[in-house]
Formats: C-alpha cells, sequence, structure tokens
C-alpha cells in the first residue's frame, strides 16, 4: 500500500503540483489577452496598411504612442473615426494602455463599418514589452 509513502511526501506533492501550474501560466496568461499580438499587428501595418487608433486619452497619448498612430479617445469615436479613417476596408488596430478601452472601441468601429477593426491585445503595455518603436508628442 503506497498512501503512507504517498502522505509523509506531501510537501512533494505539493512542490510538483505548485511547479507544473507555475510552468502553465504564460501560456494561459497570453491566452487570455484577448486581441492580436504586437507582431501580428505589425504585418497588418505593413502588409495592409493597418491605420492605428490609440483610443487613450489626449494626455496619455502625448507620453508615448505607437509611431504614426492616430489619437481618438475612445468617448469621440463614433463622432471623429469617419473623419480620421475615411476607407473603411483597411484595417484598424485599436490600442489603449492595456487594451480594455480598446477592446470598447472594437465594437463601436465595427458598429461605424470597420470590419476589419481589431484590438492590440495587451495594448501599448505589450507593444513595449515587444521591444516595438514608441513615440511621444
Amino acid at each position: 500500500d503506497l498512501t503512507p509513502v504517498v502522505w509523509q511526501n506531501w510537501h512533494l506533492l505539493l512542490v510538483l503540483f505548485a511547479s507544473g501550474a507555475l510552468l502553465l501560466w504564460p501560456g494561459y496568461a497570453r491566452s487570455a489577452r484577448s486581441g492580436i499580438t504586437p507582431e501580428a499587428a505589425v504585418q497588418l501595418i505593413n502588409r495592409e496598411k493597418a491605420v492605428v487608433v490609440d483610443v487613450s486619452e489626449a494626455d496619455e497619448f502625448a507620453a508615448g504612442h505607437i509611431t504614426h498612430a492616430r489619437n481618438i479617445p475612445v468617448n469621440d469615436l463614433e463622432k471623429r473615426l469617419p473623419e480620421v479613417v475615411k476607407n473603411k476596408a483597411l484595417p484598424l488596430v485599436l490600442v489603449c494602455a492595456n487594451g480594455a478601452r480598446a477592446n470598447r472601441a472594437a465594437g463601436g468601429a465595427k458598429t461605424l463599418g470597420y470590419e476589419k477593426a481589431v484590438v492590440l491585445g495587451g495594448g501599448l503595455r505589450a507593444w513595449k514589452e515587444a521591444n516595438l518603436p514608441v513615440e511621444k508628442a
């Protein structure tokens, strides 16, 4: 019977389960980010002339944003997006600090007819983590 041996080594089982969970966590965290990766965004920008729309507030945008991004705060999106991006066939990459506001904005952009609107998963934070260029206004 192995039961006494297992319970005598319960701490080893705990370490085994904890280390397994820690090994699996990064993959789970990445999949939990909704949206495209920074690398996929770069491909959209380069191959399909995607327009980057930063939905952060003006002061956040001035502090740092993706190079050539256009700033339309999420609350102004419905009014200003058609003025700023006239070609609805172009892909849009929506971005904010961490992706939360961009996710909200994606629905609004699609309602306005921008069917190729996508969100940068993880937002500007993920872009910076990928060591991609950021500029300040």
